[in-house]
């Protein structure tokens, strides 16, 4: 029996079914993880009306496991958290509802946690120490953003890709290579016997912000390239390509994220989302970081990719500031960051 505040996480933004059962916004007791890539490798990419309908068979397996995992039962919850948004709305609607049943049938406090948000606290979970306020970017196939965590549910959005995500153009490229889905390991994979100076490849500027990010001029510039091959019926060498487009990706991030520590002043930056579990950009920003007194802190990659237990920490300490949503609150497919400070207007849209 643990005596701490124990939270239910629910999580299916996308192609991931999860439960998790964390104590005290530190410690995790169960997070389970029902990975549905097999079921949309062999269509490239996730197709929305399928990934809802897995949610539906697997959210209650999900969440028995955790509570057997855990040796809990709903009985000793103290809330529960769950993502409203940003992502599939279908996908959002199956773990949201399931949220509100639960939290109604056991008179539980309903939690709404950004999905953004809920990768920044990955690295809660694991370095004990971090307290706000820090600088965040989390990378991902959907969301690229450069974020300020002035405190619990406070944020500034410094920055963001104004086109695709970092994520997004890994996946894209590597489907125009071959290489399957998810692309983005199998892009990392492939860049190790390849040679990163091989393309040179553009850094796109916002002129609007300096801090934004554009990933589509990137990718536009390889695919034009491997067409240019095609049409020549010369074979790309993929390893080269894979290296390359890495590289410039790796050094967008790791520039912007420089910047922004400049700009604002702080001195820790955390890494999160799916794409910060590529090796080279957790070591390039590592490096770049040490070599300006900056702490950069990232999660294992269990927790980069989408997990319940980043939602159950968030939960944990949304809890105590008392952010709160109402039953009435509904899946929003584009849900803005920060949003957690107004659930109720939301819930009522």
């Amino acid at each position: 029996m643990h005596s701490g505040q124990i939270i239910l996480g629910i999580e299916t933004s996308c192609d991931e079914t999860s439960a998790a059962l964390v104590a005290d916004g530190r410690e995790i007791l169960a997070n389970v993880i029902s990975s549905q890539v097999n079921l949309h490798a062999i269509y490239g990419g996730v197709v929305p009306e399928l990934a809802s309908r897995r949610h539906v068979e697997l959210i209650v397996p999900a969440v028995e496991t955790a509570f057997k995992e855990a040796g809990l039962t709903f009985d000793d919850l103290s809330a529960i958290a769950v993502t409203p948004g940003p992502g599939l709305v279908g996908a959002l609607l199956v773990g949201l509802s399931y949220a509100k049943a639960v939290a109604l049938a056991q008179s539980l406090p309903l939690i709404g946690v950004h999905h953004t948000a809920a990768h920044i606290y990955s690295n809660v979970l694991v370095h004990p120490d971090l307290k706000p306020p820090f600088l965040s970017l989390v990378v991902s196939g959907g969301h690229t953003s450069l974020i300020h965590v002035h405190g619990h549910g406070q944020y500034e959005l410094l920055g963001r890709t104004v086109d695709d995500a970092a994520g997004e153009a890994f996946d894209k490229i590597a489907r125009a290579l071959g290489l399957g889905y998810p692309g983005g390991p199998a892009i990392e994979r492939l860049a190790r016997s390849g040679n990163p100076d091989a393309l040179p490849l553009p850094q796109a500027v916002v002129k609007d912000n300096p801090l934004d990010f554009s990933f589509s001029g990137l990718k536009t510039a390889v695919l034009n390239y491997l067409n240019t091959l095609r049409q020549r019926k010369q074979e790309p060498n993929k390893a080269d390509v894979a290296a390359s487009l890495q590289r410039a990706v790796v050094i967008a991030l790791v520039e912007r994220t420089l910047e922004a520590a400049d700009i604002t002043g702080l001195k820790k930056i955390v890494l999160a989302g799916g794409v910060a579990a590529n090796g080279e950009l957790r070591e390039a920003l590592r490096t770049a970081g040490a070599k300006r007194g900056l702490q950069v802190l990232v999660p294992p990659p269990i927790l980069c990719t989408d997990n319940a237990a980043m939602v159950g920490c968030a939960g944990y300490w949304y809890l105590r500031q008392g952010l709160t949503a109402p039953l009435s609150l509904n899946a929003i497919a584009n849900l803005p960051l920060g949003a957690e400070l107004t659930w109720g207007k939301l819930g009522e849209k």
